[in-house]
C-alpha cells in the first residue's frame, strides 16, 4: 500500500504524539504551560494508539517516532514501543528531552527501538535553566552519555537556535560532536513558542551556521534521502561527529515532505503548522471500522498543503497546545 498526497508525495513518516505533558517548560514548546494540558479521557489510550498504528501501517507508513510532550512521562512507553517494534516498523525512534533517559534506556533498547534524540539548547548549565525553566542539566548530560555507551550510539542531539539565547554556542555545540562522537543537529526556530515571542529576527539561518562551523572544522558533505529534513555534514578532517542543519524557515523541504502527525488526543495533522486537525479520535470511539479509520486517512492524507507558509505575509501560527519541535 501506499499512501500519497494530491501533490503525488509519498507519505511514509509517522509521529506519534503520546502526551502533552512535559516535565520541562521550554521557551519555545507549546507543551510549556500546563494550563493547556488536555483531560486524560482526552488523551488517547494505549489501545487505541495501537489499533491506529496497525491502520497506519497497512497504509504505508515506514517509519514511526515516537514523540510528546515529553514521551518518557508517560507510563507504559516502553511496552508500547515494543508492540510497535513487534509490528515491524522499519524505523522506530524517540524524541526526549533526556531528563529520564539514562534509568530508561534499558528498558528502552530491550523493548526494540533503534533511534533516539535528544533535545539539548544550551552546553552552558545556567542558560539550559534558562531555557527550559528547570535544573536538570546533570541528568540530561547523563541520559546522552549513555546513549554513548548503548548499541544505539551515536545520539542525536537537537538543539533550537535563537538569536540573543544561544546562538553564541554554534562553534561549542560543533566542538561537542567531534568530542563526543554525536550527531549534533541545529534547528531554526520556529513559530511554536509558548509565549509567543518568535520573531523572523530571532530565527538563525542555517546558512550561517554552516558558515561558522565551517570556518573552524571544514565540513563535507553526507548523502541524505530525498524527503530527510537535515542536510548533513561530516568533519572534514576526520573527527568523529556529525552537523545535521534543518532550515524550515529559510530553506523549506515541504516539496519533500513525507510526514504526518498523529497527537496525542487523537487529531491527525497533515503539516507542523496545518490550521485544521482531522479527528481520529471520534471515529474510534463512535464505532468505526478499521476501514472506515484508513479511508479517512486517506482523504486528509490526500489535501495535505503544499507548504507551511510561514514566509508568507499574512502567516499566523495556529493557536494549539500540542506540537513538539524536536520531533
Amino acid at each position: 500500500m501506499t499512501l500519497l498526497d494530491k501533490f503525488g508525495r509519498q507519505i511514509t513518516d509517522l509521529r506519534i504524539s503520546i502526551t502533552d505533558r512535559c516535565n520541562f517548560r521550554c521557551v519555545y514548546c507549546r507543551s510549556a504551560d500546563p494550563e493547556n494540558y488536555r483531560g486524560r479521557d482526552e488523551l488517547l489510550s494505549w489501545e487505541e494508539f495501537d489499533r491506529l498504528a496497525k491502520i497506519f501501517l497497512s497504509l504505508g507508513i515506514q517509519k514511526i517516532r515516537v514523540t510528546g510532550g515529553e514521551p518518557l512521562v508517560r507510563e507504559g512507553v516502553e511496552d508500547f514501543i515494543a508492540r510497535l517494534h513487534a509490528l515491524h516498523v522499519r524505523d522506530l525512534s524517540i524524541t526526549t528531552n533526556g531528563f529520564l533517559l539514562a534509568d530508561r534506556l534499558p528498558r528502552l533498547i530491550a523493548a526494540g527501538l533503534h533511534r533516539i534524540n535528544i533535545s539539548l539548547d544550551s552546553l552552558d548549565p545556567a542558560r539550559f535553566e534558562q531555557i527550559t525553566r528547570t535544573t536538570s542539566f546533570a541528568a540530561v548530560m547523563r541520559g546522552i552519555d549513555a546513549v554513548q555507551n548503548s548499541s544505539l550510539a551515536p545520539a542525536k542531539i537537537n538543539a533550537v537556535l535563537v538569536r540573543g539565547i544561544n546562538d553564541d554556542e554554534v562553534e561549542a555545540f560543533a566542538s561537542f560532536a567531534r568530542e563526543r562522537g554525536v550527531i549534533m543537529r541545529f534547528i531554526e526556530f520556529m513559530p511554536l513558542d509558548a509565549d509567543r515571542h518568535w520573531h523572523r529576527s530571532a530565527v538563525v539561518p542555517a546558512a550561517q551556521v554552516y558558515e561558522r562551523i565551517h570556518a573552524r572544522w571544514p565540513l563535507a558533505s553526507v548523502a541524505h534521502q530525498h524527503s530527510e529534513t537535515a542536510r548533513k555534514y561530516r568533519f572534514a578532517d576526520g573527527a568523529p561527529g556529525e552537523i545535521g542543519l534543518i532550515a524550515p524557515v529559510t530553506q523549506p523541504f515541504c516539496g519533500h515532505c513525507s510526514r504526518i502527525r498523529l497527537t496525542a488526543d487523537g487529531k491527525l495533522r497533515t503539516c507542523l503548522f496545518s490550521k485544521d486537525d482531522h479527528d481520529l479520535r471520534g471515529f474510534l470511539r463512535d464505532g468505526a471500522s478499521d476501514d472506515d479509520v484508513a479511508t479517512y486517512i486517506e482523504s486528509v492524507v490526500m489535501e495535505k498543503e503544499a507548504g507551511h507558509r510561514i514566509n508568507a505575509p499574512d502567516f499566523h501560527a495556529p493557536s494549539r497546545t500540542m506540537v513538539f519541535i524536536g520531533g
